[in-house]
């Protein structure tokens, strides 16, 4: 296990340019094959089989998860929310938190600095469908004084790939 006192650019030295090669490769194709894998890097396959072991065990690689189309399936809105709570107490953050995991139509949740507290990325049908989640679901989480949304008009870019060196 990586420890977790060190730094990030310290975790980052612990992997050697294989390693790198593999975490790109899995990045750009979960579904690749042991083999495949093996042969793009140049190493037997037992040899990549146990550094992908290794690096998830290490909590390098965290799973694996297919990108479904947000259009094909009527979540083709995206939403960004600000949040801002009516007090910042540690309980009322847990209660925050542990509400939002229980909401499917919230796919990320970051507690921020700045001038609001937490900011929301979700996804709906249209804008019905968003003005239904928000007085059911977004206004009724606990200690909710305030939100902003954003309505996406346009995807530039949406990437899960991380950059390595």
């Amino acid at each position: 296990m990586p420890n977790k006192s060190l730094s990030a650019a310290e975790r980052l030295t612990d992997l050697d340019r294989i390693d790198l090669r593999i975490l790109k490769a899995l990045q750009q194709d979960g579904r690749i094959t042991n083999l495949k894998l093996a042969e793009s890097i140049g190493l037997s396959a037992t040899a990549v089989l146990a550094r992908v072991q290794r690096l998830t065990r290490d909590a390098y690689i965290l799973g694996y998860e297919a990108r479904l189309n947000p259009q094909q399936l009527g979540a083709g809105m995206l939403v960004f929310v600000e949040v801002m709570l009516d007090r910042t107490t540690p309980n009322v953050f847990e209660e925050f938190k542990v509400a939002v995991q229980l909401q499917p139509a919230i796919l990320e949740c970051h507690m921020v600095a700045g001038g609001f507290d937490y900011l929301l990325k979700t996804r709906s049908a249209d804008m019905e469908d968003y003005r239904r989640f928000a007085g059911t679901v977004l206004w009724q989480l606990p200690g909710v004084r305030e939100t902003r949304t954003y309505a996406v008009m346009e995807e530039v870019k949406n990437s899960t790939q991380l950059h390595l060196p």
